[in-house]
């Protein structure tokens, strides 16, 4: 069995057991979902699901953080850690939203990567929660599991992203990479991962060996 096979048959198994899998972060619009991947990168989903609720009540749109105290947005995101560098580059990214994009998330790769503070990352989770078109987001869990399934050799976000988009058919991309977060949490943990319970072990280059 090829590696496009297996990746094919992971799929099936994961649409089985977790056929609801969808982005975990509280989010009620385009933005929201932007600004709340940004508060995430170092930090929990939960910890930013803390956050966000009074933050989006302050703050209702790009012109509200565009127009924000620097220092009061500081605090305002504080538990979610590295909150300057944030703070600095959500403010950034809501000038430009509203300056050269109407005050709306822009809806392609593109022009989402100008904006300050998001990568590739936080761009597809944009364009395939919220715009439909797919996308392979990679946090520390696709990572991860993608090297441990045989999928990629690179620790490098975007050699991981540039690989599965090779290996996975497109329509599955943003699906499947939410499904591979849950299996991460539940099985395929960093350090301890449940190999015996796994239910795509007999499918994993790492687990098929435990």
């Amino acid at each position: 069995m090829d590696v496009k096979q297996r990746a094919l048959e992971i799929i099936k198994i994961f649409d089985e057991i977790y056929p609801d899998a969808g982005c975990s972060l509280t989010y009620e619009d385009p933005l929201q979902l932007l600004i709340a991947t940004q508060l995430s990168a170092q930090c929990t989903d939960e910890r930013v699901n803390q956050v966000t609720p009074d933050l989006f009540r302050k703050y209702k749109n790009a012109h509200d953080f565009a127009n924000a105290d620097v220092r009061e947005l500081e605090q305002d995101i504080k538990p979610t850690g590295f909150f300057r560098n944030k703070a600095r580059n959500i403010i950034g990214c809501c000038r430009m939203i509203v300056e050269q994009f109407g005050g709306k998330v822009p809806d392609n790769m593109e022009d989402l990567l100008k904006l300050p503070g998001v990568g590739r990352k936080t761009a597809n989770l944009v364009l395939g929660d919220i715009f439909g078109v797919p996308g392979i987001v990679v946090d520390t869990h696709v990572g991860r599991l993608s090297r441990r399934m045989g999928f990629t050799r690179h620790d490098d976000p975007v050699k991981v992203e540039f690989d599965l988009m090779k290996i996975l058919p497109r329509e599955k991309w943003t699906r499947f990479c939410h499904q591979m977060i849950y299996h991460g949490r539940k099985y395929c943990k960093a350090r301890k991962p449940d190999c015996s319970a796994c239910p795509v072990k007999s499918l994993c280059d790492y687990g098929k060996d435990k």
